[in-house]
């Protein structure tokens, strides 16, 4: 519960000046700010894929917390894909830039398939979680498959 108040009144922060976000010193900036994003909604998914695979027992608490988290960090990283984040530090393929349409896309369907899993976690049903947990893990692994270097 303590990780949750910092990260609502981050993406409370976030949301009333978008102006002030979309605008990074450095590109480097914006590398660093997606992978941060990224690296947190997979630790959470990570943790409801425990779940949902039947490697740690199903607790609804923590599946609808994670999955929650999960929502709002899918929200996060695609203004980090700005002009010259292409380069640095980056496992991103230069598709992103030259397919912006697909590429947005599938960063609109993660967020549809992550606020669904929200939704499932809610209910404390496990087969619920353990279908929309396939859902968002398709996405990702389709996004990854055309858009990052292993």
């Amino acid at each position: 519960m303590k990780f949750l108040a910092p990260l609502a009144m981050a993406v409370a922060f976030t949301s009333l000046s978008p102006p002030a976000f979309a605008q990074f010193q450095k590109p480097e900036d914006a590398v660093k700010y997606r992978k941060a994003a990224f690296t947190v909604m997979a630790s959470h998914f990570g943790r409801v894929g425990a779940m949902a695979n039947g490697r740690v027992p199903f607790d609804a608490k923590v599946a609808a917390e994670s999955s929650a988290i999960v929502e709002t960090m899918s929200k996060l990283p695609w203004e980090g894909f700005g002009p010259g984040t292409d380069k640095g530090d980056t496992r991103a393929l230069p598709a992103i830039w030259t397919e912006q349409a697909k590429f947005k896309e599938g960063a609109d369907k993660l967020q549809a398939e992550a606020t669904k899993l929200s939704a499932a976690a809610k209910t404390g049903n496990l087969d619920a979680v353990k279908t929309a947990f396939g859902a968002v893990g398709q996405t990702c692994k389709a996004c990854h498959d055309a858009y990052r270097k292993d």
